[in-house]
């Protein structure tokens, strides 16, 4: 009983972690890097479809990313769906090939990308406390229902609070590594 409650719990902290990692992955840092488009959906033949379905997407320099369509059409799709995405970057098309440009960051957005990526961190923090207390409230519920003893139900809480712990440790290491990422010029 108590093992499912604990995996439970890990997997949900566990990805709580995850999400954070993958809103981290679309913040611009300054690097071009092919994740900055992951979230960006094109309107292809009329169904929304991810620009990684329809392209090859590639960072030759640090400050460039290079999209090219597998269908020539869906060009000026692209462009259009990269310019109404909040990224901030406008696409320079050869007719084939688009290309994206990665500016510098001033150090007045580096301090709110930082604030930003602290507010991500800190949804996270609740996320996994929040599943802390739900996995407390089942090992408390099975204690009242005397599937297990209170000595077991104390060192439970104990166990779970140590996940919590660690798994608030690993976003603090993920925000501290998107923070230095954001801040390096």
């Amino acid at each position: 009983m108590l093992n499912s409650v604990y995996t439970d719990c890990e997997n949900r902290m566990k990805n709580a972690v995850k999400v954070l990692q993958d809103d981290y992955k679309t913040i611009r840092a300054g690097r071009a890097t092919p994740s900055l488009l992951d979230k960006i959906s094109v309107d292809y033949y009329g169904a929304n479809t991810p620009l990684k379905q329809l392209s090859n997407i590639s960072a030759p320099e640090p400050r460039l990313l290079v999209i090219q369509p597998w269908d020539k059409n869906a060009v000026s799709d692209i462009e259009k769906a990269i310019l109404k995405s909040d990224l901030g970057l406008t696409p320079n098309t050869d007719g084939n090939i688009i290309r994206l440009n990665i500016p510098h960051l001033t150090e007045e957005r580096r301090l709110q990308l930082t604030k930003m990526v602290s507010q991500k961190a800190e949804d996270a923090k609740v996320a996994i406390r929040n599943v802390r207390r739900d996995a407390n409230d089942e090992v408390k519920l099975l204690e009242n229902e005397n599937e297990i003893s209170e000595e077991n139900s104390r060192r439970a809480l104990e166990n779970i609070q140590e996940l919590t712990d660690k798994y608030i440790k690993e976003v603090d290491k993920v925000l501290k590594s998107k923070q230095d990422e954001i801040m390096e010029v």
